[in-house]
């Protein structure tokens, strides 16, 4: 492991020979890459643990990688944002959207892109096979079957009436759609739609016109690729001139079913096969099953370490294949095709964000001039702003939040959330400047999290916020600008406020001909205000879950809704006698007597 100056992990690297690996980085610079050469002047000291095996190597190497994230390391950006379909392992099993995968016998599907399609494919399949919907895992005698049940939208597994064998039966159904073989019930959606349409029931026929677009977004257009039905990966990567993607191609069953790409940290000098290796171990080193052959247009340097490694992780076989000739290899052929186009999109994405970039970039600068705090010509760098606002309900519950943008981008591990500690009631300004004063006192007391400054600050407010922030800022001599987002009587943003350097007038500056930088504050706008109001919301349902049992000694979760369950309300529990309560479940006499005491300690 390479370390900086400041002890970060920068490289993580594996080798037989350590020696000859680390010997190789200090000889002549001029054949060099130009991100080695980099890295290497970037050198303060190595670390190095002796793995017992290839394999053990390998292992540490892609758990390392995970761990810290070294900036010269090849990396798979994070997909935990793609959700995922489950069919989960249960006596009934439940068809669920979840982002987060593991290894706990359910069978996933995904990832996938389209999150909307997602959930109306979940509502699609528990609707049409009626399957259960609640997490329940038990039910006691005598419960009552929920809405679904009375309305044909399940079963009714609490009821104890359902054929176990029958409701696999429509398990497997739902299976086989996921797995690509979708016709049949597509083709009852398009007749359910037309019929609808023609009892002129619009309503319901553009619902089962929603169904089909999300069942055909969810899996691309059926073409038998194999004659001999198999499970295949393609992987194959895409450059393009400012990014570089790895693209997974799925074949289910001989057919074509779906592609999803994966943007990787890498740079330009990156070799292909080690692109595809780096993709290998950090992708399918996180997924809980995957098929026992996969498609290369380059096999990696460690191909038999990579398919011993896959093999371990799969419980099965598994074979990376640069195919020859047959229909693999026109499989991978055609994949190929579709990835140069694939690449022209890329390049043009990449073009519009760099001018989108540019463009935001001029338009903040131009502010940052008229306010004094820069001078010359724009010279194409992002700017990192930072965002805050209160949020409470009559004064009860205060939160403050911190959003941070970089360039275009929000910079979601910056987010930030506060619990407002000293102000009691409902003032913005006193939150506004405890939350500031605490923001900046973290950097003085070496927080990581906080040590990045902002370039400029965006108030939700007039003069009254740009001036609690100011006041806070000069408090600890930072020079950070600030501005104020003022806004019409249609509640958006017609200019930007500031404080005139050394005065205590103020100027605006209108929004008008900033086309860019009206959207971006926009946007702005509605994610810090979402932030907070969603941590807002936690607190008050956490309140309001809470009850008088909490503060009892001795009564947990489970024991408050046994009790709460069994006599309903608290005050029918503070009426009765010490017996009573112990023969609740999971009560004893020694829980018993502490709620009848701290009900009746008055009395006492």
């Amino acid at each position: 492991m390479h370390k900086d100056k400041l002890g970060n992990i920068i490289y993580v690297g594996k080798a037989i020979s350590l020696r000859n690996r680390v010997r190789q980085y200090f000889q002549s610079s001029k054949n060099m890459a130009p991100k080695v050469r980099s890295m290497v002047s970037q050198i303060a000291e190595f670390e190095y643990i002796t793995a017992g095996s290839e394999m053990e190597a390998l292992i540490l190497e892609c758990n390392l990688i995970k761990k810290y994230r070294p900036k010269y390391n090849i990396l798979l950006r994070d997909d935990k944002t793609y959700p995922y379909i489950k069919i989960t392992n249960e006596d009934y099993p439940r068809v669920i959207k979840t982002r987060i995968v593991k290894k706990d016998g359910g069978k996933y599907f995904g990832p996938y892109s389209d999150a909307g399609a997602v959930n109306k494919i979940v509502d699609l399949l528990n609707s049409s096979f009626a399957l259960k919907r609640c997490s329940a895992a038990s039910f006691p005698e005598g419960f009552r079957p929920c809405l679904n049940y009375h309305i044909n939208q399940c079963r009714g597994i609490c009821t104890g009436e359902v054929d176990r064998a029958a409701y696999a039966e429509s398990v497997e159904g739902a299976r086989e759609f996921l797995n690509g073989r979708n016709r049949p019930i597509i083709a009852r959606l398009e007749k359910l739609m037309g019929e609808a349409a023609e009892r002129l029931e619009y309503e319901d026929a553009a619902m089962y016109r929603d169904y089909i677009e999300a069942a055909k977004a969810l899996s691309a257009t059926q073409r038998v690729v194999i004659q001999h039905s198999k499970d295949i990966d393609i992987v194959i990567p895409a450059r393009g001139t400012e990014e570089t993607h790895m693209v997974l191609f799925f074949v289910r069953d001989g057919k074509l079913v779906g592609r999803e790409s994966y943007e990787m940290e890498a740079s330009s000098e990156e070799d292909s096969r080690e692109l595809t290796a780096a993709f290998i171990n950090q992708h399918y080193s996180r997924l809980p099953n995957f098929p026992k052959e996969i498609l290369l247009t380059q096999l990696p340097a460690e191909k038999e370490l990579l398919e011993e490694y896959l093999s371990e992780l799969a419980g099965h076989n598994v074979k990376l294949t640069k195919p020859q000739k047959g229909e693999k290899k026109a499989l991978v052929d055609m994949a190929y095709r579709d990835v140069l186009e694939m690449v022209k999109t890329i390049d043009e994405r990449a073009a519009n964000a760099r001018e989108r970039r540019r463009n935001l970039g001029a338009e903040i600068f131009s502010i940052l001039k008229e306010m004094g705090k820069v001078s010359g010509e724009y010279d194409g760098r992002e700017f990192r702003t930072e965002s805050y606002d209160i949020s409470n309900t009559n004064g009860v519950d205060t939160v403050g939040a911190m959003v941070v943008f970089n360039g275009l981008k929000p910079d979601k591990s910056s987010y930030r959330k506060f619990r407002i500690r000293t102000v009691y009631g409902q003032d913005d300004y006193k939150s506004m400047r405890e939350v500031l004063t605490r923001r900046f006192n973290r950097v003085f007391q070496g927080d990581q999290a906080f040590e990045v400054l902002p370039d400029i600050i965006f108030m939700d407010g007039g003069k009254g916020h740009v001036s609690t922030a100011l006041e806070v800022i000069d408090a600890t001599g930072f020079d950070i600008p600030v501005v104020g987002m003022v806004k019409d009587d249609r509640h958006r943003t017609r200019a930007l406020i500031y404080r005139r350097e050394g005065s205590d007038e103020y100027d605006e500056i209108p929004l008008r001909g900033k086309p860019m930088l009206f959207r971006y504050i926009g946007r702005m706008q509605e994610e810090v205000h979402r932030f907070a109001i969603e941590y807002h919301r936690s607190l008050r349902n956490r309140s309001a879950s809470r009850s008088v049992l909490d503060d009892i000694p001795g009564i947990g979760k489970t024991r408050k809704a046994a009790l709460l369950e069994h006599f309903k309300s608290v005050d029918a529990i503070k009426s009765v006698d010490v017996d009573s309560l112990k023969d609740v479940e999971g009560m004893n006499l020694r829980a018993a007597e502490a709620v009848w005491h701290y009900f009746h300690k008055n009395e006492q």
